[in-house]
């Protein structure tokens, strides 16, 4: 299934799901099929991963009619990031691609070295944007504004010490992440200054439940600025794949349901180019993954 969050001109964010190419309100839905459901990503997640399979059930029973009355077509609405409002910060994963690992050797301060353990850093809650918004680019800053796309992992139930085969039961769904990175932000080291600025987590632009990617480590990637390929790669050559991430994670600290995993990115990005390339006021990103689609964004610069 393929929920978003969206909103109408005339309502504030509401959940939905995608059928037959029209946008399906979750708790009118719900209404309609005499099951309750909630009106936001997070509540729907706590339900538990199961109530996908009953949902898909009730709209296979559904009067087509009914449905019809409670859906809008896509120049109705305004897609919104899945998660707007994650409850916790977006976990980051670093050098996460071999390739990726190189080319940050060669430009940034990193060895070149192949991590032996996940890299992890955060990227705020106010660092998500959904699709065909805004990356704010402060010139008093930044000057060196990058790309990076990403396959994100919702988490769809609590886990502590998860063992690596029983990793995707604790996987709700997936969906794109662009970590926007000011690779003249780091600190001593520190990563969250450079991931951490408003607006660096593009996000969208659905989420898409785990029963309908059938292999998450073989799924195209792709990043084009103003319609410029700069990366191309699939998730196949991921360093640490998902179940690695879960099982190091839950190691460290307890993941809860809506906590939202950036996997990391392939080689591409402006740093690692020769000459280095930088984001600027204008420029449009666009992300893709297989099977979950794409996210578009402009730069808007700014000085404050």
């Amino acid at each position: 299934m393929k929920l978003l969050t969206y909103k109408t001109q005339t309502s504030e964010s509401r959940l939905g799901f995608l059928h037959n190419n029209q946008v399906v309100d979750m708790e009118d839905f719900g209404d309609i099929a005499n099951f309750p459901l909630p009106n936001d990503m997070l509540e729907l997640i706590d339900m538990g991963f199961e109530v996908i399979a009953e949902i898909n059930s009730l709209v296979e029973d559904a009067n087509p009619a009914e449905l019809a009355e409670i859906s809008y077509s896509f120049d109705e609405i305004t897609i919104l990031a899945p998660i707007e409002k994650p409850r916790k910060n977006i976990i980051g994963i670093g050098l996460n691609y071999t390739e990726h690992v190189a080319e940050s050797a060669r430009t940034l301060d990193t060895t070149g070295k192949l991590p032996q353990k996940p890299i992890i850093f955060s990227k705020p809650p106010t660092t998500v944007t959904g699709t065909n918004t805004e990356i704010i680019k402060n010139t008093k800053l930044t000057e060196q504004l990058d790309w990076e796309v990403e396959l994100a992992v919702i988490i769809g139930k609590k886990g502590k010490y998860v063992p690596k085969e029983n990793a995707m039961d604790y996987v709700f769904g997936y969906t794109v992440i662009n970590d926007i990175s000011a690779r003249d932000c780091r600190r001593e080291g520190q990563w969250i200054v450079s991931k951490g600025q408003d607006t660096f987590a593009p996000m969208g632009p659905y989420l898409v439940t785990k029963d309908e990617i059938e292999n998450p480590h073989n799924l195209n990637l792709s990043l084009t600025v103003n319609g410029v390929e700069k990366q191309n790669s699939n998730t196949q050559f991921l360093l640490f794949n998902i179940n690695d991430l879960i099982n190091d994670l839950s190691t460290v600290f307890t993941l809860e349901p809506g906590d939202i995993i950036a996997t990391g990115t392939p080689s591409g990005v402006g740093a690692g180019r020769n000459p280095q390339e930088w984001l600027r006021d204008g420029d449009v990103v666009e992300c893709t993954v297989e099977g979950i689609g794409t996210i578009r964004n402009t730069v808007k610069e700014i000085a404050l």
